[in-house]
C-alpha cells in the first residue's frame, strides 16, 4: 500500500473512532471511562491505560457511577457508567506523567 494512502486511512479511522465514542455519550449521557478516553482522541490501547487508573481515582473523587453491562464479542460484563460531569471530577484528580495522557486528561476535565 502506498504510504500516504496509509496515513489518510489511519487518520480517517482515528476520527471516526473519536466522533462515534462521543456521538454514543451524547446519546446515551453515560459510558465506560475508556470509551470517554477514546471520545478524548485516544487509540483503544491507551484509553485503557487510562481508564484503570482513572478507576482508581474515582474513590478519591467520590464518584460511584452507574453499575451496567458492556455486551461485547458474544459475552456480558459487568461495568460502571459515568457521565461527562464525574468524569470531569475524576479527571481534575488524575496526573498523568505522559504528554498524550495530560492532554488527554485535560480535554476529559473541559468535557463537562
Amino acid at each position: 500500500m502506498i504510504a500516504a494512502n496509509r496515513t489518510r486511512r489511519a487518520t480517517l479511522k482515528a476520527r471516526a473512532r473519536t466522533h462515534r465514542a462521543a456521538a454514543k455519550i451524547r446519546r446515551q449521557g453515560v459510558a465506560t471511562l475508556a470509551t470517554h478516553c477514546i471520545a478524548a482522541g485516544l487509540t483503544p490501547r491507551e484509553a485503557r491505560t487510562v481508564a484503570g487508573s482513572l478507576r482508581k481515582n474515582a474513590e478519591k473523587a467520590g464518584v460511584t457511577g452507574t453499575p451496567s453491562v458492556s455486551y461485547t464479542h458474544g459475552r456480558a460484563r459487568q461495568c460502571t457508567r459515568y457521565t461527562p460531569a464525574e468524569v470531569a471530577r475524576i479527571a481534575v484528580i488524575y496526573r498523568p506523567r505522559k504528554p498524550a495522557y495530560r492532554t488527554a486528561a485535560a480535554r476529559l476535565a473541559l468535557a463537562a
